[in-house]
């Protein structure tokens, strides 16, 4: 969005983050402009990972970039777990402020966070990663380390996700963007899925919806459901319907249109969203419940803007008639 670019010019990612009048603003950009159903705070996965005592920058064209990366057992244990107040109170904060101008609309504010796995990537490898070896071989070869690292993470995430409740956030996701592509099944259920359980089992406290949301799992994709969650949050790589039975049909799903979809002409992004809602139908059909239209990850940079608006107003048309 050209309001959001223009805000880039003037400020890092972190300032826009950091800074709770302009994460409120940035988190209301695309409300305004779109037909949304519910608002996500403006914020990033990585942020809770600086008050464990880690160094965070998002360079321009690379990525995120962080210091202090792990590369021994020693380095888990000097890790900090500061309270969310402490750490992520700017964030906490953008949620008031959001929330104070979405209720009067009517409209929920999602809130959400890292999973533990996909923060530990980050904190090992130093950034992102295409093959995650030095994750891979940390979890291999020191397990006990993991196992202190992947539990201090679930400490941190689930203070920090209950905390955004308590600033108004009506619902939550967790975000287990490189489980999936890293892991196999095995060592997912292995070096995953205890983590994550215990993460979503804390998360029951809140009392809100939780949605459980991975990338690259629809091998192992009932093993991710079963780590917990109100709903499951699928990527693209399988059909709707498939996925909602390999989730089970009693429980809600969300997501599965490619984001790439939004590059292509109207008619070709039409007869995709159709396919979603097609298949979401057939299963509603046989029992399912609860389908939440979604792209299956990030919206690109390169989107159109004209495309969202396009595909929110032809969702909501299309389930006006068929719920």
């Amino acid at each position: 969005m050209s309001e959001y670019r223009a805000l880039r010019a003037e400020h890092s990612m972190l300032e826009l983050i950091q800074t709770p009048d302009l994460a409120c603003e940035v988190t209301m950009q695309p409300i305004n402009a779109f037909d949304l159903d519910a608002a996500i705070i403006f914020s990033d996965i990585l942020p809770p990972l600086m008050g464990m005592g880690f160094g965070l920058e998002f360079v321009k064209g690379v990525g995120p970039r962080i210091d202090h990366a792990i590369s021994s057992a020693k380095d888990v244990d000097m890790l900090a777990t500061p309270p969310a107040e402490e750490s992520m109170g700017p964030t906490l904060k953008a949620i008031e402020l959001s929330v104070a101008e979405l209720t009067p609309r009517g409209i929920p504010l999602i809130g959400f966070a890292g999973a533990p796995f996909t923060l530990a990537s980050y904190a090992i490898e130093g950034g992102g990663s295409k093959t995650y070896t030095k994750t891979k071989a940390f979890m291999y070869s020191e397990p006990a380390a993991w196992k202190r690292l992947m539990t201090k993470l679930v400490t941190v995430q689930a203070d920090y996700m209950l905390k955004q409740v308590k600033a108004g956030a009506s619902a939550l996701q967790l975000f287990d963007s490189w489980s999936g592509l890293a892991l196999g099944m095995q060592d997912y259920i292995r070096y995953v899925q205890p983590y994550n359980t215990a993460l979503f089992k804390q998360l029951e406290k809140a009392d809100v919806p939780v949605i459980n949301f991975s990338t690259g799992t629809s091998s192992y994709l009932p093993e991710v459901a079963a780590c917990g969650g109100d709903v499951v949050g699928v990527d693209w790589h399988m059909p709707l319907d498939w996925a909602w039975e390999q989730v089970g049909l009693d429980r809600p799903i969300q997501g599965n249109l490619d984001p790439v979809s939004l590059l292509a002409p109207w008619r070709e992004l039409k007869a995709r969203v159709d396919d979603v809602l097609d298949r979401a139908a057939a299963a509603k059909a046989k029992g399912g419940v609860g389908h939440i239209f979604n792209l299956g990850h990030g919206i690109f940079l390169n989107t159109p803007v004209d495309s969202v608006k396009r595909l929110v107003d032809y969702v909501h048309e299309r389930t006006a008639v068929t719920s």
